[in-house]
């Protein structure tokens, strides 16, 4: 009998320097001034995550292609309904990143592809070596969950595996990208096939199984048990280019360029220089320093907190 597989944590950060930066008041400030809630709420969680489950491989996949991802070509509506970050928030999107790369956490971010294609794409090459735990409460990455993975909203304590996404999503897990496409994503500006809302979707895809499959039998859609089936199968033939132009978009890529795939990312020791820069910059209180001083393997858990003042 093998041994069970050790867990890779991909952790999608952007989520969470969202909710802290829309959760937290901006009443703390670094030393030139600017807002530091984002980043204070970030190292909390990213704390308690590291002190709760003492990963030893885990990745943290940051968003730098809000406006310059692959996708924007293929559609230059993708995302358009998203207002651009503001400054203050950008700024703590990159000390969220030093904070990472101090802690000695693999850091994974790219021009021209998402999280989500960072985070496919490491589980991708970790396959057979790893199983994934995916850190988010993104729908779509519940398309990357197989046998041995998991999908974890932190911030719900909700597990689920591949085998949860149906009562979640109404559709199985590899079906999920397809039926994003043909329903849509409001959230990404993705408006799926005229018609199709989310019923329809998970219907044809439980009949037909995928949407290539539906689109080669359109002529069995008109038959099926389903309100406007004969529309549906109008507006399929009407907009198939579009359909399959938006799993382009809501699949989640697999071949994003990775720097330390081979290694597994393994946890490194911090940069105790660059941590306590940091900490001085962002102004964080001792109890925060020490913890981090501790998850970075700088300092042993039992050292006074006031060490750190």
């Amino acid at each position: 009998m093998s041994a069970p597989l050790q867990p890779l944590y991909l952790v999608d950060a952007s989520l969470y320097v969202f909710r802290a930066w829309h959760s937290i008041p901006d009443e703390f400030q670094d030393a030139q001034g600017w807002p530091v809630n984002a980043v204070h709420g970030f190292a909390r969680f990213l704390l308690d995550l590291l002190e709760r489950e003492r990963p030893q491989h885990i990745a943290v996949a940051f968003d730098e292609a809000l406006d310059s991802c692959f996708r924007h070509a293929l559609y230059p509506s993708y995302k358009a309904n998203r207002d651009p970050a503001p400054d203050a928030l950008r700024r703590q999107f990159a000390h969220c990143k030093a904070l990472c790369a101090a802690l000695g956490l693999e850091v994974l971010a790219d021009r021209e592809y998402e999280a989500d294609d960072l985070i496919g794409s490491a589980l991708h090459a970790s396959r057979g070596r790893l199983r994934g735990v995916i850190v988010s409460a993104d729908k779509d990455l519940s398309q990357l969950l197989l046998e041995h993975d998991e999908q974890w909203d932190y911030a719900r304590n909700q597990r689920w595996g591949a085998d949860g996404v149906k009562a979640r999503q109404g559709v199985h897990a590899h079906q999920v990208a397809d039926y994003l496409a043909l329903s849509g994503d409001a959230v990404d500006n993705i408006p799926g096939v005229s018609g199709i809302g989310a019923k329809s979707a998970a219907v044809l895809l439980a009949h037909f199984g995928t949407m290539d499959a539906l689109l080669e039998r359109i002529d069995e859609v008109p038959f099926l048990r389903l309100r406007g089936a004969a529309t549906i199968a109008v507006r399929l033939r009407e907009q198939r280019e579009q359909a399959l132009l938006f799993r382009q978009l809501t699949t989640v890529a697999l071949n994003a360029p990775l720097h330390n795939a081979a290694g597994g990312f393994l946890r490194n020791s911090g940069d105790g220089d660059m941590l306590g820069g940091l900490c001085e910059a962002l102004r964080f209180g001792p109890m925060t320093r020490r913890r981090l001083m501790t998850a970075a393997g700088l300092q042993s858990p039992s050292t006074p907190a006031n060490e750190f003042a």
